[in-house]
């Protein structure tokens, strides 16, 4: 019973200190800078195992903790419905997945049901770029 009462007074204490964590300053994204997917395209009927290739175009890609101007890497956020927070690192979880080595594309494996996706860039801190780099929000089917 302590144990339980213990953990439940410690994630209460983490999510209040979480929403209270100060905004972190954001970096700045160039004008014009967009973040798409060439692969797959909007709509389209996939298999369980679906390549996803990530275009960046106006900003270069550089792995996570390198600070350099206009520069940034991917985070892919599967089945999301609202943006992370301005000023706060993307989450890592199962539906915020991070590609801190600067790669450009992955394989995914996705139970069958429709799914969407949507990528946005990170600064060198996971942190969202201001204006935030964002692509339009997409939906495969997985067969």
């Amino acid at each position: 019973m302590k144990r339980m009462l213990f953990a439940a007074v410690f994630a209460a204490a983490s999510a209040t200190a979480a929403a209270q964590s100060p905004a972190l300053q954001a970096s700045k994204a160039p004008a014009g800078a967009t973040v798409y997917f060439i692969t797959p395209r909007d709509g389209a009927t996939v298999g369980r195992e679906v390549t996803v290739r990530f275009g960046l175009k106006g900003m270069g890609v550089a792995p996570a903790g390198v600070a350099k101007e206009h520069t940034g890497h991917h985070h892919l956020l599967v089945d999301v419905t609202d943006l992370p927070l301005a000023g706060q690192p993307i989450p890592k979880d199962e539906h915020h997945l991070h590609f801190g080595n600067g790669q450009t594309e992955t394989v995914l494996h996705l139970a069958p049901g429709t799914h969407t996706l949507q990528l946005e860039l990170g600064d060198a801190n996971h942190v969202p770029f201001d204006p935030p780099v964002v692509s339009k929000k997409i939906t495969v089917h997985v067969k």
